[in-house]
């Protein structure tokens, strides 16, 4: 039973004057939280009502790192509204994108999550026309480098991200213009930690938000990111559910995120869109090989110890699923030397002390690592390729259909003319 009883959403303001969004919530009126963002940057004429609009949405979504603390059985709303497909949309995302949370804490995977539904219709709100340029969103690694160097032939880019100074170098590195978004949560979070629970929150989801915001207040329609085919396969199996680390940046999530906010602005007035969901992982490194790697070989990073808040620096620690993945997805694209360069001289594939993670990543023992890795047939596929490299990785042993083709183009949602442009890329590459 949870210790509280009511978790509340109270309040939300934006300062435009300061440029900060405030976000309000509490337990039952006794536990109180505060998580701001400021967006400091040149604002266009944006729609006062559309803005009030996306500060929902980001009110509602973040409140998920709060609410996980107890999980309290009623949620109340004092500010904001949602009728019957947005509450829907809500208590899908945190019921299903807390997944792996529920796991790492043995909790009920079917816990129910129920928005409640505060007004009968929530009609659309437009405002002025919206600019063509894309938002581009950067984490860091290969996948949205790909993207940037693919798009910034053709359309209009400025890039944008949630915190992650740390990235300063790499975002020189690409020369667009780039938007930080500042986002500081309340550090009570770390002083509840031996008394409530912790774990993974679908971050993916609230930084879709917060880009939603960037968006109306730039005059921007169209938010990118770069998430792949692979986010899509579940990571383990809990109480006879399918659990994705990866949830809120799976094609579900994705369609789901649409559809609201159609809901919300009318259908094609701001549009949220995977860039790279054709391609697996190992496509995405193939091309990120060809188009960035020696550009970037010296300030991206897909390590999640790089981006820790006490760290000021971009990094690869060579011990996480993330590294020993990106290092096999890369092996076979990248020169030897070049590739170890990048782990101090280390190699990654020849390491003892990470082979339970290859076995893991290569789905011959355990469960997937709960970390944004690919699918279990493309690191196979990428260590077929790779033991032709290294004879002494033949140790791995696994089964790969003979028609497995990691450059196959899957499902997508993105615009048509957006597709045209990956299209017309790859096609030269």
């Amino acid at each position: 039973m949870s210790k509280y009883r009511h978790f509340v959403f109270e309040d939300y303001v934006f300062d435009k004057s300061a440029k900060l969004l405030t976000l309000k919530y509490s337990l039952d009126n006794a536990l109180s939280f505060v998580e701001t963002y400021r967006f400091p940057f040149d604002f266009a004429d944006y729609s006062e009502a559309m803005l009030d609009r996306a500060c929902q949405a980001l009110f509602f979504m973040a409140g998920v790192s709060y609410f996980k603390t107890y999980v309290p059985p009623e949620i109340i709303i004092k500010k904001g509204e949602l009728d019957n497909e947005s509450a829907a949309f809500f208590s899908k995302i945190y019921q299903r994108g807390l997944g792996e949370f529920w796991y790492v804490n043995n909790l009920d995977v079917g816990t129910p999550v129920t928005f409640p539904v505060t007004t009968e219709t929530l009609s659309a709100v437009a405002g002025p026309t919206r600019n063509a340029g894309l938002l581009v969103a950067i984490g860091g690694g290969k996948d949205s480098l790909v993207a940037v160097e693919i798009l910034r032939e053709s359309e209009a880019v400025t890039t944008w991200s949630v915190n992650h100074r740390q990235m300063a170098q790499l975002v020189a590195k690409i020369g667009l213009p780039h938007l930080w978004v500042e986002r500081v949560w309340d550090k009570q979070l770390l002083d509840l930690k031996n008394d409530a629970y912790n774990g993974h929150v679908p971050i993916s989801a609230i930084y879709a938000c917060a880009g939603t915001v960037v968006g109306v207040l730039t005059g921007r329609r169209d938010i990118v990111v770069s998430n792949e085919q692979s986010a899509n396969e579940p990571t383990l199996l809990y109480q006879g559910i399918d659990v994705n680390h990866q949830y809120s940046k799976s094609q579900e999530f994705e369609s789901d995120f649409q559809n609201y906010l159609a809901h919300i602005f009318g259908r094609d007035t701001v549009r949220y869109y995977s860039f790279l969901r054709p391609f697996s992982e190992l496509r995405i490194a193939e091309l990120f090989a060809r188009l960035g790697f020696d550009k970037y070989k010296d300030v991206f990073s897909s390590c999640n110890r790089a981006f820790r808040l006490d760290s000021d620096r971009i990094f690869w620690c060579g011990e996480c699923p993330k590294c020993a993945f990106v290092f096999l997805a890369l092996t076979p694209f990248v020169e030897r030397a070049d590739l170890e360069k990048l782990w101090g001289g280390k190699n990654l594939l020849l390491d003892r002390a990470l082979e339970p993670i290859y076995q893991q990543l290569l789905g011959i023992e355990g469960d997937k690592p709960l970390d944004c890795v690919g699918e279990v047939k493309e690191s196979r596929a990428a260590m077929r390729l790779a033991q032709k490299i290294y004879p002494e990785l033949d140790k791995y042993t696994f089964e790969l259909p003979a028609d497995y083709d990691f450059r196959v183009w899957s499902d997508h949602v993105m615009p048509d003319e957006i597709l045209d442009i990956l299209r017309s890329a790859v096609k030269t590459t």
